[in-house]
């Protein structure tokens, strides 16, 4: 009887927990490239330091309901290269990051405000032109916004971004001065 009453209630775990993920909705799923350059001038805070930025952006994103009340919860994975050129000296340095940004947690405050606690982690490195190593942001943060959900809090789509409020919990891990390492790279 003991391992009847073990089966089915194991059954049932099973059959809850396949409930709950099935309440949850893919809404939007999709990837994206982009390219593009600009110049910084006085670039880290260096008079007549310019800088041309040549930066490489792919990802992937999707977008799903959670809960009883179907809010959006965004989670997307980017890899962003970008090459910081001296256009003085055509010195330069390279920078990869992959981040992965998700929503933790979506609250309605009520009035047409959403309130949204984001994780973002992975790592960021910079590399010299030789590929050596010279700086590195392996860490996590979290984040908050307020979002102006459109009259509609379980419709991502016409969603506005309103303001940010604040790092909730600061960087973890190792993070090196990005300025200390790239302008004694690049000059």
């Amino acid at each position: 009887m003991k391992r009847i009453a073990t089966v089915v209630g194991m059954a049932m775990v099973m059959v809850l927990s396949l409930a709950g993920h099935a309440s949850a909705k893919v809404i939007e799923k999709d990837s994206f490239h982009d390219e593009f350059s600009n110049r910084v001038r006085n670039f880290c805070g260096v008079s007549g330091l310019t800088v041309r930025q040549d930066v490489t952006v792919d990802g992937r994103y999707t977008i799903k309901t959670h809960g009883a009340d179907q809010l959006a919860y965004f989670q997307s994975h980017v890899r962003v290269q970008v090459v910081y050129t001296n256009v003085a000296t055509d010195r330069y340095v390279t920078e990869v990051t992959g981040v992965m940004e998700k929503d933790l947690r979506v609250t309605d405050n009520g009035g047409g405000t959403l309130t949204i606690l984001v994780l973002a982690t992975g790592p960021s490195s910079v590399y010299d032109e030789n590929g050596k190593a010279i700086a590195r942001n392996p860490g996590q943060f979290r984040y908050e916004i307020l979002v102006d959900n459109g009259g509609t809090p379980s419709n991502p789509f016409d969603d506005k971004f309103l303001k940010f409020l604040g790092v909730v919990k600061e960087s973890t891990g190792r993070t090196d001065d990005f300025c200390a390492a790239v302008v004694p790279a690049i000059s």
